[in-house]
């Protein structure tokens, strides 16, 4: 008897198990079964927030399933970023996010509410695009030799924006002033959109933006765009030169941008998203609408995109702490 109940003890054990796994086991099966939520950790406009809508749309088509883009802006990307990585983690939510905060946030403030590397897991990278350094047109500055004769000249008097402490639209500046020898202040925003605000607006003097921001404005005159900050010219931005090319070699910063999810997520859900983003992401009207915002695509499995951030942790990592650089 005592042999017999315990293989009815045993039996029962098992067939709860059992019955606790066939709903995760059916959820994954039928996943999506509802709508899903994008968060964007930067505002409306901004180029994360682009990228998020014009493959989301895609996305929604391929999964069968409407796509909802979300903003979470503010603490130059944490918010919304700790906001995905903290996310139920049935596959409904992910988002998209950039390097501050999926890498050099690590550095730059004391502590974070979310371990990239442990919290979120990647999906696929999505776009690169080369940051465009600018000047209004007002300012009479043509050329980056005049840029950083002018800033030489008056340490701390020019102010430059960003979106957001440790992008590379702060960094690629900071690099720069750093090889000249110059200073200026750097002020974060919560979009590039926000940031170009203050520039148009005089509050700062110049800025090295996502082209999909300060383009239409130096097609309309506004703006002057004197570099970009990738080590090579881009395919989309042929005729403005490189800053290494303008005299500042040894800047290589790419505006990326990739997708990201909770890494509590079951793996086969994961998958199934990251399959599809990157189908989403090669499809060429997709690419075509992208590539309008002078973005390049740039699809690539979860594993290549964990081993970008890590290289990118390698390459600006040194100059945050050689700069004493906090976040703000």
């Amino acid at each position: 008897m005592h042999k017999e109940w315990k293989r009815a003890a045993a039996r029962g054990v098992m067939a709860a198990l059992v019955a606790c796994a066939l709903p995760l086991a059916a959820q994954a099966q039928a996943w999506p079964a509802h709508p899903l939520k994008l968060i964007v950790p930067f505002g409306p406009g901004s180029s994360p927030d682009q990228v998020a809508r014009v493959v989301g749309d895609r996305l929604g088509g391929l999964l069968g399933q409407t796509v909802v883009v979300e903003n979470r802006p503010g603490a130059s990307g944490n918010i919304g970023t700790n906001a995905i990585a903290k996310a139920p983690p049935d596959g409904y939510t992910f988002g998209v996010s950039i390097t501050g905060p999926l890498v050099n946030n690590t550095v730059l403030f004391d502590s974070l509410p979310y371990d990239p590397a442990k919290d979120v897991a990647p999906l696929t990278l999505a776009v690169h695009q080369p940051n465009v350094l600018v000047v209004p047109t007002a300012s009479g500055i043509a050329n980056v030799a005049q840029l950083l004769d002018t800033l030489k000249k008056n340490p701390d008097k020019y102010n430059f924006p960003s979106t957001g402490a440790g992008t590379v639209s702060h960094l690629s500046v900071e690099l720069m002033l750093q090889q000249i020898g110059a200073k200026a202040v750097h002020a974060p925003y919560p979009s590039s959109p926000a940031a170009l605000t203050s520039l148009l607006s005089g509050d700062t003097q110049f800025a090295a933006l996502p082209p999909i921001a300060v383009m239409p404005m130096v097609k309309d005159g506004r703006l002057k765009a004197l570099a970009v900050t990738s080590s090579k010219r881009s395919a989309l931005l042929p005729d403005i030169p490189t800053l290494g090319e303008a005299g500042v070699p040894g800047i290589e910063g790419s505006a990326w941008i990739g997708f990201v999810i909770s890494s509590k997520v079951p793996a086969d859900i994961q998958k199934k998203l990251s399959d599809a983003l990157i189908t989403a992401l090669k499809d060429p009207e997709v690419g075509k609408k992208l590539e309008t915002q002078y973005m390049e695509p740039a699809a690539t499995t979860p594993q290549a995109f964990r081993r970008y951030m890590d290289d990118e942790l390698k390459r600006w990592a040194p100059l945050i702490r050689k700069l004493g650089l906090k976040g703000q």
